[in-house]
Parts: structure tokens; C-alpha cells; sequence
């Protein structure tokens, strides 16, 4: 079989893997659990539906041949409660080795209930980053004999605020093999992994690159952030000879309030709105009103346009990524290919939009090209607070070892096992 034969997996698992109707393993598993074998640090990046959870449930099944030890080996972070119990049913569905013991933490209303499981033994542990710390800093989540740390939905757990408590876990970690699941890759992601990521190998598996339905020319521009946004919509508005008439749609009546408020005046006065509160605004029905005047600038909300309001607009930027794929698909689907077409969409999205413009390139089979940003463009930083600084391995350290070891001023010394937590504890009762 191939997923013993070529992807070293145990027969236990490959049989599961047959009982359970995959037959053949997915592109994302063909490049990636020899690697895995290997002991190599992995980043993997590939769309929604690519088969990137079960290659880690395959990862860490393959890690044992008996179960039960007084510590976790296998510590599988994923981005909320949902996630931690799609993964616990993935694993009760190919785990044919009962000795293994697999225990999820996420927030419940009662922590002693995950406590116990822990105190039991646990060899594997997925959870979401905050519900591990927390328990982690009861001194109940033994950290100690941790040989694997996967970490999946990477792009959610940094959209959801979580890199802080990402961090601190790694960091006390003494060794282990990091496998990193996503399904893009941006600079703040970037920035959580870098730290224990040891020279990684990069799967990159792509999207469909068969055009599914016909499009007009589109092209992404990626910023860090909403701020930077509203400097790179400032630039190009500034530029009348080229953005002679064009239609600006948003997601939410507070971005064009602050879109209001940062437009230089004298954009400002070639600016149309559909629908804004402000008595200075000039106000438009609809786009059809607009392309009737002489203002060259239309502020619209995503829900007062319909697509086929857009046909005689030339340039149309998308200042936010809609909430629904579907709403911006149907802007940019073209209905006569055959005929010249003098239109172009442009698409704004930051670093936490990304895995939404992701899904639109999956479902259109379309990879949306990425513009250059231009010269002048202030990108400004971020404001929120950066997580602490964790060691990095040593420079050392051969490429692409199995494992790396922390540095001793790093090193943890308080990490008791849940079953001397439990001792200490009297019998389970935790304080």
C-alpha cells in the first residue's frame, strides 16, 4: 500500500486509512510525512479542503507504537473548541491503538473535568493556545517530554489574537519537531513561528490553476494593516488623470466614516456616498446616479450595489474583502468573455484577509495576481502589543535536525507531571 510503503505509516494506520475510504493520500500528504518521518521542521501552506488536519492526525499517530507514558509527546494546538473536537473525532476514527490516549483542552465552563483527563495520562494533547496555557500554569500540562508540537489553522489562531500564548507554550518546549499548518502565509504569522521554527521545509501546494468561471482582470494589493489601507486608497485617489471615475465599496458604515474623515479635501470634494449619515457628504442612490455627474469618486456600502450596477464602471477597488466569497465573485465574474473588456477590480486585503481571498482563488480556480505597492506609500505599524521575545536555537545547530534544545537560560524548571500535580494536589483537587 502506498501510505505504508512510500509514507512510512504504520500498517494499524494504513488500514484505517482504507476502512475509512482514503485510498490514496492527497498532494499535501505526498510531500509531507516522509519529510515529518524524517524529524524535519515543516511549513505547510495549502487551501481549505487540501487534507492538511489529517496529515496532522497521521503525524501524530505515527509517532507511537505504545502509548501511556507519564507526559504528553504530541501537543497539537489548534484555534477554538470547534477545531479541538473536529481533530478528537479524526483520531478516534484512525486510531486503531487503543493504548494511546488523546485528550482535548478547550474553554468549558469547568476545568477539572480536562485536569483529571491529564492527571490519567495523555499522550497526545490538542487544545487551543489559551485553555493549554492556562492549564500549562496550573503546573497540570507537563511540557517536559513534548517530541512534537503541530500546530494547525496557524493563519486563525494569529486572526484570533492567540500568538502570545503560541509563543510562551514553544518557548517551553525544551526540544521538538515543529510542523505548522496554514493556509496562508503573512508577515505577523511569519512572525510567531520564526522563533522555534528550525530551518523549515516549505510545502506550498496550490490552488486549482484551471479557471473555473471567466473573470474580469483583477490584482490584489496586501498591506499590513487597515491603517496602511486607507493610505494606499488616499494615493491612488489622489491620482484624478488615471482614477477618473471609479467606485469604492466597503463592508461597513464605519469604514466609510473613516474613509470620510482621511480623504484629503480636495478628493474629498470629487467624492460621492451611497448612503452616509455626515450633512457635509454628497450622497448618490445609487451608482447610476453617480455616472451621471461630474464627481469622479463613489463611497458605496457592500449590500446598496448590485453587480450589474458595476457594467459601464472601469476601475472598481474593493477596500475590504466581503464577508462572502460569493458576493465578491459575483462583482468579478464576466458574463461576455468574448467581448473587450476595459475593467479592472482592485482588491485590497490585509495580512488577516488573506485566507478569505484564498477561498475566492479556490472557488474561481483564479490566482488573483499581486500588485507591486507603490513607492511612496507610508505603511504604518501596528499598534498592539508584541508578544515576549522567546530564544532562538543556536547558531550551531545542524540544518534540519530532528531536534533542537532551548537555551539553558530559557529552560523551565517547574514542570511537574499531571501525576506529581496530582500527588501535590491530594487526589486531583486543584486550586
Amino acid at each position: 500500500m502506498i501510505w505504508s510503503e512510500k509514507l512510512k505509516l504504520n500498517k494499524q494506520i494504513a488500514k484505517s486509512l482504507s476502512e475509512a475510504g482514503m485510498a490514496a493520500p492527497k498532494e499535501i500528504q505526498l510531500r509531507t510525512l516522509t519529510r515529518i518521518s524524517g524529524g524535519q521542521d515543516l511549513l505547510a501552506i495549502a487551501s481549505q479542503g487540501s487534507g492538511k488536519t489529517t496529515t496532522c492526525v497521521l503525524a501524530a499517530l505515527n509517532r507511537f507504537r505504545q502509548g501511556l507514558e507519564d507526559a504528553p509527546r504530541v501537543l497539537m494546538l489548534v484555534p477554538d473548541k470547534d477545531r479541538v473536537l473536529e481533530i478528537l473525532e479524526q483520531f478516534e476514527k484512525l486510531n486503531r491503538n487503543k493504548t494511546i490516549q488523546i485528550v482535548g483542552l478547550y474553554a468549558a465552563p469547568a476545568m477539572e473535568a480536562q485536569l483529571n483527563a491529564l492527571a490519567d495520562g495523555a499522550d497526545i494533547v490538542v487544545a487551543t493556545p489559551d485553555r493549554a496555557r492556562a492549564i500549562y500554569l496550573k503546573l497540570a500540562l507537563n511540557l517536559n517530554k513534548i517530541q512534537l508540537l503541530i500546530i494547525d489553522d496557524a493563519d486563525l489562531i494569529v486572526k484570533q489574537g492567540l500568538q502570545l500564548p503560541v509563543a510562551e507554550l514553544a518557548n517551553s518546549i525544551t526540544k521538538a519537531q515543529h510542523l505548522v499548518f496554514t493556509e496562508v502565509m503573512h508577515d505577523k504569522l511569519d512572525k510567531m513561528i520564526k522563533p522555534f521554527m528550525q530551518e523549515p521545509a516549505i510545502i506550498e501546494v496550490d490552488v486549482d490553476s484551471e479557471p473555473k468561471i471567466s473573470t474580469y482582470e483583477q490584482v490584489l494589493y496586501q498591506v499590513p494593516n487597515f491603517r496602511t489601507k486607507l493610505n494606499l486608497l488616499n494615493l491612488f485617489l489622489n491620482d484624478a488623470e488615471l482614477f477618473s471615475k471609479v467606485v469604492v465599496i466597503v463592508n461597513s458604515p464605519v469604514t466609510t466614516d473613516k474613509i470620510y474623515q482621511v480623504l484629503k479635501r480636495q478628493v474629498r470634494t470629487e467624492t460621492m456616498f451611497v448612503r452616509h449619515q455626515s450633512a457635509e457628504a454628497v450622497t448618490a442612490q445609487n451608482i447610476q446616479e453617480f455616472l451621471t455627474t461630474g464627481y469622479r469618486i463613489l463611497i458605496a456600502l457592500s449590500g446598496s450595489i448590485d453587480p450589474i450596477d458595476l457594467a459601464n464602471v472601469s476601475f472598481v477597488i474593493h477596500f475590504d474583502v466581503p464577508e462572502e466569497k460569493e458576493t465578491y465573485i459575483r462583482r468579478i465574474q464576466n458574463p461576455d468573455p468574448a467581448a473587450v473588456q476595459d475593467k479592472l477590480h482592485l482588491l485590497f486585503a490585509t495580512d488577516l484577509e488573506l485566507n478569505a481571498v484564498r477561498r475566492i482563488e479556490l472557488e474561481t480556480g483564479v490566482r488573483i495576481p499581486l500588485g507591486d505597492l507603490p513607492e511612496e506609500l507610508k505603511i504604518e505599524t501596528d499598534e498592539i502589543s508584541k508578544p515576549k521575545k522567546v530564544a532562538k536555537a543556536s547558531d550551531g545547530e545542524p540544518a534540519g535536525s530532528a531536534f533542537h534544545e532551548k537555551k539553558p537560560s530559557n529552560a523551565k524548571t517547574h514542570n511537574y507531571s499531571s501525576g506529581e500535580k496530582a500527588r501535590m494536589n491530594k487526589k486531583k483537587k486543584y486550586g
